[in-house]
C-alpha cells in the first residue's frame, strides 16, 4: 500500500482536510509496494468536479498532485493511477474534506 502521512481514517477510508483557499501538494509513496528495480513511469491523477488538480509530478516512487479549490462542507474523491516501467498498474483513492480552518 502507498504510505500516507497526515491523513485520517474513518469508517469509509482515508481522508485529509483542506481549506478552500489552500493550494497544497498531496503525495502518495509507492516505495513499499514497488517491486525491486521497478519505478513509476506514468501517473494520472483525477478528482471529483469542484476541486482542481493544478499539476502533477512524480519521482521513481512518489506521485504528487497540487490541488486547489473546493467548497467548504464538501468531500471530494481523488484517484491516483500509476504505471511502472515494468508495466504494472496500481490505483489508490482518498478523500479531501474541505473545511474552513480556524485559528
Amino acid at each position: 500500500m502507498a504510505t500516507l502521512t497526515g491523513f485520517q481514517q474513518d469508517r469509509v477510508g482515508h481522508f485529509i482536510e483542506k481549506d478552500p483557499y489552500a493550494v497544497l501538494d498531496y503525495s502518495l509513496d509507492w516505495t513499499n509496494w514497488m517491486p525491486s528495480g521497478d519505478t513509476i513511469s506514468a501517473i494520472t491523477i483525477t478528482a471529483d468536479t469542484g476541486i482542481t488538480i493544478d499539476s502533477t509530478t512524480n519521482t521513481d516512487y512518489i506521485a504528487t498532485a497540487y490541488i486547489s479549490g473546493g467548497t467548504a462542507g464538501t468531500t471530494y474523491n481523488v484517484e491516483y493511477n500509476i504505471t511502472t516501467t515494468n508495466g504494472l498498474k496500481d490505483s489508490r483513492n482518498f478523500r479531501i474534506k474541505v473545511v474552513e480552518r480556524q485559528i
